[in-house]
């Protein structure tokens, strides 16, 4: 892999992480159109990259991560679901799909699909839950559940949380915002757990690697976050869905 690589590779991960487009399957498309063969190395590359796009959530929410215990107590409670689900099926994930553009294709499509219908029929009701601190233990363990969807490429982790918690009735900017908390405590434990296991497919020579995708993810994802609370004060995710369409419409074309 080569430096530019590495950056191109980093700021897709940042760009796509918290917008529901799957930032996994942008990832697996992305390392074909730079013609990177599959390896263990890229594997792991592509998870240890996360700690960048971890950082920018950590930046803006700090405030809430150090004084919101009630908020970190919900997160906590969402986290669990997912911390079993990944790390029963780790093996079987990193081997059979972290790079199957196949699964992704089809995950984008019919996720896109999905979101378009939703929306389509979704109104937020009046009473809908606006808060993070205040939210049921329940309502908190049924996000993480949904969350759990994402161990598939191309579900998207912040489309299954985001989407889950409409259906349970909380607010568009709420769920956005308990999504991004939330990516915090599940990239880490991902990152984490892959970089202890696959420790040994990093050398000295690949640290610059790494800093130049840690640095680029880092950058763009917190320009990511802030456009998503923008976007979201006026519209919905009709345009995400059709995106994720057309995107696994013209990879199939070229595959």
């Amino acid at each position: 892999m080569e430096l530019w690589q590495a950056l191109v590779l980093g700021a897709v991960e940042g760009f796509t992480e918290f917008l529901p487009i799957s930032s996994t399957a942008h990832l697996i498309l992305a390392a074909r159109v730079l013609r990177l063969p599959s390896s263990e190395f890229l594997k792991s590359f592509e998870v240890a990259i996360q700690f960048g796009a971890i950082l920018s959530v950590v930046l803006i929410y700090f405030r809430t991560f150090l004084r919101n215990w009630a908020a970190n107590r919900k997160v906590a409670v969402a986290f669990l679901p997912t911390a079993l689900i990944g790390a029963l099926l780790y093996p079987l994930i990193k081997r059979y799909l972290l790079d199957n553009a196949a699964v992704s294709l089809a995950a984008l499509f019919l996720g896109g699909i999905l979101l378009i219908i939703f929306e389509s029929i979704h109104r937020e009701k009046p009473e809908a839950h606006d808060d993070i601190p205040s939210l049921s233990y329940a309502k908190a363990a049924g996000v993480g559940f949904f969350q759990t969807l994402a161990v598939i490429p191309g579900v998207s982790r912040a489309a299954a949380t985001i989407l889950g918690g409409l259906l349970l009735g909380m607010k568009r900017k709420t769920i956005v915002e308990f999504s991004f908390l939330l990516a915090v405590p599940t990239m880490a434990a991902a990152t984490g757990l892959d970089l202890v296991r696959s420790a040994s497919q990093f050398s000295i020579g690949d640290v610059h690697l790494l800093i130049a995708g840690f640095a680029a993810a880092f950058v763009v994802a917190r320009w990511s976050i802030l456009f998503l609370l923008r976007y979201i004060q006026n519209h919905d995710f009709t345009a995400f869905g059709w995106y994720r369409i057309a995107l696994a419409v013209v990879f199939w074309a070229l595959m």
